[in-house]
């Protein structure tokens, strides 16, 4: 297998891994809204990474993670409603990062890979970057499981119960940040979250506890960056782009298949 394959297809694997957990989260706390506009502040901190002459995937990760912070803050300090304050950030973040590139004449910028992901053109320092954030990512998901599934299930008796509701409402915002700053090399900026929602949407269907829809979701999301790879190599189609594609056959057939 050539290396720049075997690079790719080990970097998807790992962000579908962990996006199966992760990514139940979002379902069940209905934050797909949240991670868009995350997303979109991908770019902005590629232009930043730019303008400062930094590593545009540590200024990404840094970038959303204060993002994913003051998005926390404002929701419950502002008096607009939490998704009219989502949408106008998205938007604004990512147009706010096309001008910022814009203005950058002696700089040379990709924006197709970053928009859409460049997953064939991972470099073993992408490879490092991205196994690393995945693995500490599922360890803290893993670790934090029991709380995290008691606070999504309802809030008030975890409070009850004495488990400090608000930092881990803050642990699953800068997970989801620091996911996204990952995966943006492998679908891009404008495809990220659909990696986190399909995968688990499409196992939802079938499971009977949480954790099968977790371990589902994983499941489905290796099967999609699998196949999107195939059809990227044999058929020259877009590497990020097909992994979507392969993931949406893979919610539609789960409506075909018998409901457990």
């Amino acid at each position: 297998m050539a290396d720049f394959l075997l690079y790719a297809l080990l970097a998807g694997l790992a962000l579908a891994i962990v996006a199966g957990p992760l990514g139940s989260f979002v379902v069940w706390r209905r934050m797909a809204y949240f991670g868009d506009t995350l997303s979109h502040a991908a770019l902005l901190g590629v232009a930043m990474g730019f303008l400062l002459n930094v590593s545009p995937t540590l200024a990404v990760t840094v970038g959303c993670l204060l993002l994913a912070v003051i998005l926390v803050t404002l929701q419950h300090r502002q008096p607009l409603a939490s998704d009219t304050l989502l949408g106008i950030l998205a938007p604004s973040t990512l147009s706010l990062g096309l001008v910022a590139l814009s203005f950058m004449h002696d700089v040379r910028i990709d924006l197709m890979a970053y928009l859409f992901g460049d997953l064939l053109a991972i470099s073993p320092s992408d490879l490092y970057w991205i196994l690393g954030g995945s693995a500490v990512v599922l360890a803290v998901v893993l670790s934090l499981w029991r709380p995290l599934l008691a606070v999504t299930v309802h809030e008030e008796l975890a409070r009850v119960e004495g488990l400090p509701v608000a930092t881990l409402r803050m642990a699953l915002m800068l997970l989801i940040a620091i996911v996204i700053a990952v995966a943006m090399k492998i679908v891009g900026v404008l495809l990220i979250t659909s990696l986190l929602i399909i995968p688990a949407a499409a196992a939802q269907r079938h499971a009977r506890s949480p954790e099968q829809m977790a371990l589902g979701a994983s499941v489905l999301g290796v099967i999609a960056v699998c196949g999107g790879l195939g059809l990227s190599w044999f058929k020259d189609t877009p590497a990020g782009p097909s992994i979507v594609v392969c993931a949406a056959l893979l919610f539609l057939l789960s409506f075909a298949w018998p409901k457990r």
